[in-house]
């Protein structure tokens, strides 16, 4: 996060081009291994045992690039869609959150920067609607 207190929507979706790095850097924890176990299970559902295979015998450069032409194109194709689609999300959750960040403060509308009225729910100026946080239910008020 910045000084400001937002975050940085694109170094959230850069980092999540490992999937859960960026919603970890959001502090969405639990997205982020949710992104981070739809990565393995992919991976693991799409291989058989013979593309793991020259793994198992070595770490090597020579294995790595046996591993690489043995995976189907199949599995690659739902790895690449799946981080994508992590870095699509990571990036619209910063981007929400500094929106949301913005209307708290009550600065400014996050449509069309105009100054907001903290008492309405809508800007004045382009009748956007402002979803501002719920409040914690106090048992006090509710009477």
């Amino acid at each position: 996060m910045t000084g400001t207190g937002r975050n940085r929507p694109w170094l959230a979706a850069m980092l999540a081009f490992v999937p859960g790095v960026g919603h970890a850097y959001l502090r969405e924890w639990f997205r982020a291994i949710l992104w981070f176990g739809l990565v393995v299970s992919t991976f693991t559902l799409l291989l058989d045992e013979a593309a793991v295979a020259p793994l198992a015998e070595s770490a090597s450069v020579e294995s790595l690039l046996a591993f690489a032409q043995l995976v189907p194109l199949e599995a690659w194709v739902a790895l690449v869609a799946v981080t994508l689609l992590s870095m699509a999300d990571a990036f619209w959750m910063a981007t929400r959150e500094n929106v949301q960040q913005q209307v708290v403060e009550g600065s400014t509308c996050p449509h069309c920067g105009m100054e907001l009225d903290e008492d309405l729910t809508f800007c004045h100026w382009c009748t956007t609607r402002l979803e501002r946080p719920a409040e914690d239910d106090d048992p006090a008020t509710s009477r």
